[in-house]
Parts: structure tokens; C-alpha cells; sequence
């Protein structure tokens, strides 16, 4: 005879019995033990130890506190955060009161106040619960008070007593970097727009005084997701795209979140139902500089940022050395943001920096370029099968209709690593206006086999200093001997030095009595490239004392520098294949801002 079935109609009866509240907050597996609501927890003030990992870390805890934010669910953080209720704050100065739940597998609401178990652990340079079952669910609809967060901040403690609390900047902040936009939906704020630290201190202490305060003055915010490359973007409002940007230089107010330190940045993950920030356009996108009505030759200098043309018929784009497009189509989005972007300069000469460095023949990248600017537009070549050595080359383009060469195209070796320059005399052909024009691309800060005297030597001018000083100073001594062969025309130096204002090669250069055009015209908060959050020019019009005096504008047209990268000609690809923000306009052709200046026939009145 087979055994009776068990009986669990007293089990079934006690569960019918039981409130429907507790039902829905009834623990699983490892929470079976969890002890009531309202019992005695660890404090999140505990779990905390400022600067250093958690003394926790290992253990099992439970606590109860505030669910301020759930990142929960699909490309999301795989949590949510706690905080301490108000009342029950211990405010034990340097700790924080907020902790993050990893729960991949559980939500939670804003509110509720909720009874967790798990382990603590040290992850993605952060402190968490580690949650194991599901959390119970204590009351709910409880409000938590904000702290309030000011930048710059006195020190980087400031931060780490706040983790993972909720937090709200009662400043006007300055988006300073979206370059990261598109891909992590990260944004850099700070108060006031942050400038490179050799931009306008000497390097060495000065610098790195610059260097912390800056450090100070930074804050991620992010999306609250861990997707990369979403098809969304939230910022700005209601989603980032070509004609709806966000640029550094806007602002943005009314910024509310949970704090957080993960990869190594300490950034703001917004909170959902809070009040929107407002986006203020306070740099929009500015017109093509206008000519000074006494010029009479106008010169720009423009980094392509990697333009390769293969073979010049669309093929050999994916041979090794390859820093530019990597295909036919990418090779004409990029062709038509670097065409509206040439064409809006309205220039006669153009010096270009970063073309591809495969000679002068009909279908070489400075070749094409020209064809692509118009019939009239023709290429300096010094007579050589390629400038140097290095896969890129500097390059001049100048307009046979409105500049005329006169005497020889020249060029030397300056320096380790740094790019032969190009040299050129050009006459304006409606006013007879002379100036030589040298277009240059110094060693960059790329650290990449840089050692000894060549390596950092932290104090703010990055690698390869020394090679760029050399360059500077052979420079000098080459265009003293009129390379040209034109020995009365004013000197103009243009290019990517890669060297901030203050640093030694623009120093070397000053002395040598070349002047800062940019800083004479533009000002002291001039730019045309932001790197990690802080603007300032790493290109340059530099003028000998007969140039200067002819000098009548400068000006950075600030098309790439403040757009974000999601722009570009080869971001991420959308669904088709294309990237998904790309339009064919000038914003964001390059990653450096293209600079002008106006040259007139007459002495400027001084």
C-alpha cells in the first residue's frame, strides 16, 4: 500500500492567515533569519572607515535605512542605494551615512525603508552590500535630506564623507568635458571652466598648485547606467543629438543625486523623480570668424585629427599606420565635416597639421584636399617624396586667386620625434602684403617610450619636454636664415607646438622674439583644446616683430574642442552600420579648435 501524502493544510492555514504586508516582505533562503524591523542593525556609519577600505569587509551585516535611488534592472547599476534616516544619523565627522546594495537580481523604491543582509566588499573602488535574498520592506514613503555639496571642494575628504548619500549642488555649474558623452553618458562639471595648468602657471610648483585645484573643482555626472554607447543620451534634455548638443561652456543648475566613488572618479548618479536641473546654452555654437576689414591676407592653422586617404581612390585604409579613417564611408563622412569646416575659415593660406604624410602626387592626402577645396586651391611642396618620416605630415594649402608664393618652399629636421615644418612666402595678390608662413606639429605629450629627461617629470608639461624645447630652439635658428629665401617678409609660426603657454618651448620662443598672437588677441582664458576637463591652446600663431605689427585679429573658432566626440566621423556605429550622431556640418571635424588670423597690408595703429 503506497504512504499517505503529507499533510499541509495546517502550513497552508497559518500562511492564509498571515497579513498580505508580510507576506510580500517574507525573506528567502539566506534571510530566513533576518531579525525584525525595528531590531538592532549595523549602523552605515560603521561599515564606513574614511580613506580606506571597510573594517566590515568580509562579513556579514544587516542593516535598515532608506532607499534613496534604484539603478536596478537591465544596463543598469545592479542595485540601489541606502541612506540613514534622518533622525537616526549618528554624524560621526569624515563617515558616510550611505552605502550601495548590489542586488542584481532585486528592485527597490525610493522610500521605503528596507531591512538588508549581505556581505561587505571593496568593488570597483568602492564600499558595498553585497545583498543576499530579498530585502524587507519596513515602511514606506520616507523622505531623506539631501547634503548640500559645493565646488571646488577644501579637500578630497569632503567626498568620501558623503558616499553614497543623497546630495544636491546648490551652484550654477559649467559643463567643462563631454568627451565621454556618447559613451559612458558622462558629463565633467565644475564652478567656473577649469584652464590647463601650463596654460597660465610656470611648470613646477605653480603648475601643480593649478594641477590639485582643478582636481578639486571636478565632478562626474553620470547616467545611472553601465551601458556603453547607449542609443539614448540624457543629456541635454531629452536626449543628446547632432542639432540639440551639449557643449562645454553650458551650464547646468538645480544638479541632484547620490554620490559615489566607482572606477576610480567620484561622480553623481541622478536621481529619478527628483527636480530636473535646468541646461542653460551658455556657449552656443558661434558663426565662422568674420574678417577685420583691413585684411588683407587671412591665414588659419588647422589639426585634422588623422586625415589618411589610402591610396587616394578610396582603398589602402586598412594598412597598418592607418590613424585615420578605416573605410571608404568613414573616409567621406570625415572628408565632408573637414571640407565644411575648411570652407568656413574663409581663408587664403591654410597650415595643416596631422594629413597623412604620403607625398605630393595627385592622389596624396594633401593633394586631395586641395582638389576638394576647389580649383583654385593649390599645395606648397618643398620638392621632397614626403615630409620626414612619420606616418603624418604638416601641409600648407593656399588659394592661387587671392595668395601668391614667392621665393622657395623650405623645410628642416628639428627635433626627436617632433614633425618637419613647412615653410612658404606668400604675397597677397590684391594688396601685395608679404609674410612667410611656417606651419609646424611638435612631439606630442604621449608618453609611449619617453624616458629619463624625456619622461614626465610631474611638473605639468608631460613627456617628450625637452624634445619640443629642442625643436623650438632649432627652429629659431632655421628661420633666422631665411629658409625662403625672402629675407624682408614678417614671420608667422602657426601650428600644434603641444605645448601649453607657460611651458618651456613657448617661453624659448618668446625670448627668441616671437610673440603670443592668440594671448595678445584672444585673452588670458583663451583655448582651442580641452584635455581631462581643463581648456587652453596647445595651438599657436606666433609672430616675429614685423609679422606682429601686421596682425590685426586672432581668433579661435571653437567648432570642435567644446563638441563631444559622440560627433565625430567614426564614434560608435548605430544600428545600420553609421554612427548614430553624425551629421556632415564642421562640429566636431577634428579635436582641436582651428585658429585665424588676419593679416593686414598696413602697420596695425598701436
Amino acid at each position: 500500500m503506497p504512504p499517505s501524502p503529507p499533510d499541509y493544510s495546517n502550513l497552508l492555514n497559518a500562511l492564509l492567515a498571515l497579513p498580505l504586508a508580510c507576506l510580500l516582505a517574507l525573506p528567502a533562503g539566506a534571510d530566513a533569519a533576518m531579525q525584525p524591523c525595528g531590531s538592532p542593525a549595523t549602523a552605515l556609519a560603521d561599515v564606513r572607515a574614511p580613506g580606506q577600505a571597510s573594517p566590515l569587509a568580509g562579513r556579514m551585516v544587516e542593516v535598515q535605512a532608506i532607499v534613496t535611488a534604484d539603478f536596478g534592472g537591465d544596463g543598469g547599476l545592479r542595485g540601489f542605494f541606502l541612506q540613514t534616516a534622518d533622525a537616526q544619523r549618528v554624524h560621526r565627522p569624515g563617515r558616510s551615512e550611505g552605502l550601495f546594495v548590489y542586488a542584481p537580481r532585486a528592485r527597490a523604491k525610493v522610500g521605503d525603508m528596507v531591512r538588508v543582509s549581505g556581505k561587505i566588499e571593496e568593488k570597483f573602488g568602492q564600499t558595498q552590500l553585497v545583498l543576499a535574498g530579498l530585502p524587507v520592506v519596513c515602511t514606506q514613503g520616507l523622505p531623506v535630506t539631501p547634503q548640500s555639496l559645493t565646488l571646488p571642494l577644501a579637500s578630497e575628504s569632503d567626498l568620501a564623507a558623503m558616499e553614497g548619500m543623497l546630495v544636491r549642488l546648490p551652484q550654477t555649474l559649467t559643463v567643462s568635458d563631454t568627451h565621454q558623452l556618447g559613451r559612458y553618458g558622462t558629463v565633467v562639471l565644475s564652478h567656473g571652466r577649469p584652464i590647463a595648468p601650463t596654460q597660465q602657471a610656470l611648470p613646477g610648483p605653480a603648475a601643480r598648485q593649478a594641477a590639485a585645484e582643478n582636481a578639486r573643482n571636478r565632478l562626474l555626472l553620470d547616467d545611472g547606467s553601465s551601458r556603453q554607447f547607449p542609443a539614448v543620451v540624457p543629456y541635454p534634455p531629452p536626449r543628446l543629438s547632432p542639432d540639440h548638443p551639449l557643449r562645454a561652456g553650458d551650464t547646468i543648475s538645480g544638479v541632484q543625486g547620490v554620490l559615489e566613488q566607482r572606477h576610480g572618479q567620484w561622480r553623481l548618479q541622478p536621481v529619478r523623480g527628483a527636480s530636473a536641473p535646468v541646461y542653460q546654452r551658455a556657449n552656443p555654437r558661434p558663426a565662422a570668424p568674420p574678417r577685420h576689414p583691413a585684411t588683407a591676407l587671412r591665414v588659419a592653422a588647422f589639426n585634422l585629427q588623422n586625415y589618411f586617404n589610402g591610396d587616394g581612390q578610396g582603398g589602402g585604409l586598412d594598412t597598418p599606420g592607418n590613424r585615420g579613417a578605416q573605410d571608404a564611408a568613414a573616409l567621406a563622412r570625415q572628408q565632408a565635416k573637414l571640407m565644411a569646416a575648411l570652407r568656413g575659415l574663409d581663408a587664403d593660406v591654410i597650415g595643416v597639421m596631422e594629413v597623412q604624410n604620403n607625398g605630393y602626387g595627385p592622389s596624396s592626402a594633401i593633394r586631395q584636399l586641395a582638389a576638394m577645396l576647389g580649383p583654385d586651391w593649390r599645395v606648397a611642396d618643398p620638392g621632397t617624396p614626403a615630409l620626414g618620416t612619420d606616418a603624418i605630415a604638416v601641409g600648407l594649402l593656399y588659394n592661387a586667386r587671392t595668395a601668391q608664393p614667392t621665393g622657395r618652399v623650405a623645410t628642416t629636421w628639428l627635433a626627436e620625434r617632433s614633425r618637419q615644418p613647412l615653410a612658404a612666402t606668400f604675397r597677397a595678390v590684391a594688396s601685395g602684403a608679404l609674410v612667410t608662413v611656417v606651419v609646424n606639429h611638435f612631439k606630442s605629450k604621449n608618453c609611449v617610450e619617453a624616458t629619463g629627461a624625456q619622461a614626465d617629470q610631474r611638473d605639468g608639461q608631460g613627456c617628450w619636454n625637452p624634445a619640443r624645447v629642442q625643436a623650438a630652439d632649432t627652429l629659431v635658428r632655421w628661420l633666422a636664415t631665411a629658409p625662403t629665401g625672402v629675407a624682408d617678409a614678417g614671420v608667422l609660426v602657426i601650428g600644434d607646438l603641444n605645448s601649453y603657454a607657460m611651458e618651456d618651448p613657448l617661453r624659448l620662443l618668446a625670448r627668441r622674439g616671437y610673440a603670443d598672437m592668440v594671448a595678445r588677441f584672444a585673452g588670458p582664458r583663451a583655448y582651442s583644446y580641452v584635455y581631462e576637463a581643463q581648456a587652453g591652446y596647445l595651438d599657436h600663431v606666433l609672430a616675429d616683430a614685423a609679422a606682429a605689427a601686421h596682425v590685426v585679429a586672432v581668433h579661435a573658432w571653437h567648432i570642435n574642442a567644446d563638441e563631444p566626440a559622440a560627433f565625430s566621423y567614426a564614434p560608435a556605429a548605430g544600428a545600420d552600420g553609421t554612427p548614430a550622431r553624425y551629421a556632415p556640418g564642421p562640429y566636431r571635424s577634428s579635436d582641436h579648435d582651428p585658429l585665424v588670423v588676419d593679416f593686414a597690408i598696413s602697420p596695425r595703429a598701436r
